[in-house]
């Protein structure tokens, strides 16, 4: 799985405290699968009513996202912030929403995609 170690120590060599940098990271991960899986939720709603409040609640959350990764551009310059919050999108997307939530299927291409995503974040994120 993804190790954040690397991700702090090349991200706070000059910046000092890795706690801003992991609060926002983390925040923006949250909010984007909460994001998609309100999309999800709103889809599958059968009623109008049901229909728009997911779409809100999808994007008053997508909205954390954009505000999150702003923040951490103050930290960290946009060629690894970017990368590195939507690949952790793309991950928990699919881990934490699509499987453990909607019990959808992974398969095994699939998988191997997520483990080539995880690398590219430790390798952008890395010197």
């Amino acid at each position: 799985m993804l190790q954040i170690k690397p991700l702090l120590g090349t991200l706070t060599r000059s910046q000092g405290s890795p706690a801003p940098i992991l609060a926002l990271v983390s925040t923006n991960l949250v909010f984007n699968v909460m994001a998609n899986a309100s999309f999800k939720v709103s889809a599958s709603s059968s009623t109008w009513r049901g229909f728009l409040s997911w779409q809100v609640v999808g994007n008053l959350a997508g909205f954390v996202t954009v505000l999150t990764l702003t923040g951490l551009l103050r930290y960290i310059p946009l060629r690894v912030a970017y990368p590195v919050t939507t690949g952790l999108a793309v991950l928990g997307v699919q881990v934490l929403a699509a499987r453990l939530l909607f019990q959808e299927p992974i398969t095994a291409a699939q998988w191997l995609g997520t483990l080539l995503i995880a690398a590219g974040i430790v390798l952008i994120t890395t010197r």
